[in-house]
């Protein structure tokens, strides 16, 4: 979430595949809540950028052709965190059981 926000304030897309595993171990409560807190602050900076959005943005190129438009990336973000969400859900399920 953190890497579209940061490109819809005008920065540059930092991201990259290579790094999807580079989340440093979460060893205490601590910094599951700073992790948590983190994913919150992000996910509603991005709702807010969406909603400031003007809908012609849409279609524009996101960052490079080869990304496709701000439309494929969002909606590849909304799907992303929908696909966890349903991996969370089948974990909670597992645990009750």
């Amino acid at each position: 979430i953190a890497g579209l926000v940061n490109v819809f304030e005008g920065g540059n897309l930092e991201i990259r595949d290579k790094y999807s595993f580079d989340l440093p171990p979460i060893e205490s409560l601590e910094h599951w809540e700073e992790l948590l807190n983190k994913l919150w602050n992000d996910s509603e900076k991005f709702a807010n950028l969406l909603e400031q959005m003007p809908d012609s943005k849409m279609n524009e190129v996101f960052v490079d052709e080869k990304y496709g438009t701000y439309l494929r990336n969002i909606d590849g973000m909304i799907e992303h965190a929908y696909y966890h969400l349903g991996q969370v859900t089948l974990i909670k399920k597992i645990l009750k059981n």
